[in-house]
């Protein structure tokens, strides 16, 4: 009789960076909206706000991105170094 093993990948907790990725995403947001209630604007203000905004979530965006990619890559290591 065979005996194999099975694996079956699991999560491994709550992943706290993209947590706060997106409570900074959500902050961004907030502030925001906050921003936009000001009364009698130069005509500059609102393109420039928008831009923050979005500028600031994309950067989040790409943070996070490196940290998957970061992960990833310690997880290759660790499985090359068993190989080993």
């Amino acid at each position: 009789m065979r005996h194999d093993d099975v694996t079956i990948p699991t999560p491994r907790g709550i992943d706290i960076k993209a947590i706060g990725y997106l409570t900074s995403i959500v902050s961004v947001l907030f502030l925001g909206a906050v921003a936009c209630a000001k009364e009698n604007p130069p005509s500059w203000y609102y393109p420039v706000l928008i831009v923050g905004m979005a500028t600031s979530i994309i950067g989040m965006g790409f943070r996070y991105a490196a940290h998957l990619r970061q992960k990833r890559q310690v997880k290759e290591a660790k499985a090359e170094a068993e190989r080993r």
